[in-house]
């Protein structure tokens, strides 16, 4: 049973509601380990003194603020402690906006937000009534040692707590090289216009998070056990494999003639077998006439493995 962050109170007007705050994400990345080369052993981090080289245990370290090069001022544990709000412990509205008035660039991290026992009734008469009124709580917050600006919002059954980012956090498009002006600056049609429209509308369909995943971490996770039981080296791509396609953006490049291929394919092509069957069949002679312009045989291609496997092998002598 996963534990609170910390357990307070959601207040709105006279209003408190006991709560747990509880995460409202899990961690699914593969963590690494640094090893060190010639033995295979861990590599660890240790607190060193800058000028002594020593190593400077726990207690002894304390925070500090550079203001000059070089000039410091160490800060207590009181003085942090001092800077934070007085609800250390609750989750006070301050105010309450249109759900849809905040940017996306502004949300940042999911919490949840449980009732605490026979505070049901409360967590019920914000939740129905921020969904009736389409409104969300703007909040302030205080987790651990710093305080948070955040959204009470209505999520099904649930009361979300979602981190805001300050203005002073976000960077402003501007200061990029963003295209302005109008539409027919950058010579587009109205009839690309309307082939877009038919696009987007055809590739249309409901959210469904199920049916996304973590593509690339469940490739790694097949490397890793293809290590595990080879103990070998893994052969990376073949550069034919890496080869840019055929709708790649580019400089010059026909929208139309891009647009109108994808809506034929959805037109033609419903079902994703037999898609993935013509676009295979398609593939296959490029990749074949872009080893024959490489000049890669397959006594080239097994030399990188042999040099790897080379290397390894004066590893394990030394």
């Amino acid at each position: 049973m996963a534990r609170p962050i910390w357990t307070g109170t959601l207040s709105f007007g006279l209003l408190n509601v006991p709560v747990s705050l509880m995460s409202g994400e899990r961690s699914v990345d593969l963590h690494f380990r640094m090893l060190d080369n010639r033995s295979n052993t861990p590599v660890r981090y240790e607190r060193v003194n800058a000028e002594t080289g020593e190593e400077v245990p726990w207690k002894e370290i304390v925070k500090a603020f550079e203001y000059e090069k070089g000039s410091y001022v160490v800060l207590e544990p009181d003085d942090i402690k001092s800077a934070s709000s007085e609800g250390r412990e609750a989750v006070e509205v301050k105010t309450f906006v249109d759900a849809g008035s905040i940017g996306p660039e502004y949300f940042e991290k999911p919490y949840i937000l449980v009732p605490g026992k026979k505070a049901e009734k409360g967590y019920v008469l914000l939740r129905e009534t921020l969904k009736r009124t389409g409104k969300i709580g703007i909040a302030r917050v205080v987790i651990r040692t710093r305080e948070y600006l955040s959204a009470v919002m209505p999520r099904d059954n649930s009361l979300l707590l979602m981190l805001l980012r300050y203005p002073q956090e976000l960077v402003d498009a501007g200061d990029y090289k963003i295209p302005e002006g109008a539409v027919s600056d950058y010579r587009i049609s109205p009839k690309e216009l309307e082939m877009a429209e038919q696009l987007i509308d055809s590739m249309s369909d409901e959210w469904k998070p199920g049916d996304y995943r973590d593509e690339f971490r469940e490739r790694l996770r097949a490397v890793i056990e293809k290590r595990l039981k080879s103990k070998g080296v893994v052969t990376p791509p073949s550069e034919d494999e890496s080869e840019m396609p055929e709708n790649a953006s580019t400089n010059v490049v026909d929208f139309m003639a891009l647009l109108q291929k994808s809506l034929d394919t959805k037109q033609r092509t419903p079902a994703k077998k037999t898609a993935t069957k013509k676009t295979s069949e398609k593939k296959a002679p490029r990749k074949a006439a872009s080893r024959k312009s490489t000049g890669k045989d397959a006594a080239g291609k097994k030399k990188p493995a042999a040099k790897t496997a080379k290397k390894t092998a004066h590893r394990r002598t030394a």
